[in-house]
C-alpha cells in the first residue's frame, strides 16, 4: 500500500489518513514532541512507480531541494534491475536523500537496496502543478502528466527508520508517466485507485514538501 495515496484498508492497518492520503504510523519509531521538531528540509519530492500486476518494476525519487541541513541542490534516486541509482553532482546530499527519506518510504518496501552507485551528473526538475513535471540526469528522463488533483497533506506520524517526522506536502497525482534509462523506456504500468473526485496514481507531484524532526 503507498502512503501517499490509498485510503484502502486505512483503519484496519493502523495507518493514519489526513487529506486523502495515507501515512504509516508505528510505535517502533521513536516519538518527539511535534512542537519541538525542526525544519530538516524544504523542496519538492515527485515520485513515481511501476508495476507488472502487483510486482514493482522500477521506482523513482525526485528530489528539488531549497534548503536542508545537508545544503540545497537536485537528486535522482533511481530503482530498478534491482540495482539503486544516485544522480547528482552534490554526492553528500544525493546520499543523504537515499539513506535518511527514500529508502524508508512504503514504496520501497520488501524491494532488494544494495548500495546505491552514484553518477556525478546534473539533474534538472521542471514541475508545473497545471501540467505535470519532467526530471533528468545521468541518462534517465522521467515524465509524468497530465496533473489529475491538488491536495494537501499534513502528519505528525512519519516514521523514517526509528525516527518519527512531520511532514506536509501539496499532493498532484498524475494520469499517466514514464522512467527511461539511457533511452530505453523502463517497463511497467501506473497504478491508479481513489474516485473521479479523489483520484490516486503511482505518479505523483510532492510540491511545497516540509520535513522535521
Amino acid at each position: 500500500m503507498d502512503w501517499r495515496g490509498l485510503l484502502h484498508g486505512a483503519a484496519g492497518a493502523g495507518l493514519l489518513a489526513v487529506g486523502g492520503l495515507v501515512a504509516p504510523s508505528t510505535a517502533r519509531a521513536a516519538v518527539t514532541d511535534p512542537a519541538t521538531r525542526k525544519v530538516i528540509l524544504v523542496g519538492a519530492n515527485p515520485g513515481i512507480q511501476l508495476f507488472d500486476g502487483e510486482t514493482c518494476t522500477a521506482y523513482a525519487s525526485c528530489w528539488r531541494v531549497d534548503w536542508s541541513v545537508m545544503g540545497a541542490g537536485t537528486a535522482l534516486v533511481v530503482w530498478c534491475a534491482g540495482q539503486v541509482h544516485l544522480v547528482g553532482h552534490d554526492e553528500t546530499l544525493a546520499r543523504w536523500l537515499e539513506s535518511h527519506f527514500t529508502r524508508h518510504f512504503p514504496e520501497v518496501e520488501g524491494l532488494a537496496w544494495p548500495e546505491p552507485i552514484h553518477h556525478p551528473a546534473s539533474v534538472g526538475i521542471d514541475i508545473d502543478l497545471a501540467t505535470g513535471m519532467r526530471a533528468h540526469g545521468g541518462g534517465f528522463d522521467i515524465r509524468m502528466s497530465p496533473v489529475l488533483d491538488r491536495r494537501a497533506f499534513v502528519t505528525d506520524d512519519f516514521a523514517l527508520g526509528d525516527v518519527m517526522h512531520s511532514l506536509s506536502l501539496v499532493f498532484a497525482p498524475c494520469g499517466s508517466g514514464s522512467i527511461r534509462m539511457r533511452g530505453r523506456m523502463l517497463p511497467g504500468e501506473l497504478q491508479r485507485a481513489g474516485t473521479p473526485t479523489r483520484p490516486w496514481t503511482s505518479a505523483f507531484i510532492s510540491e511545497a514538501e516540509v520535513w522535521r524532526a
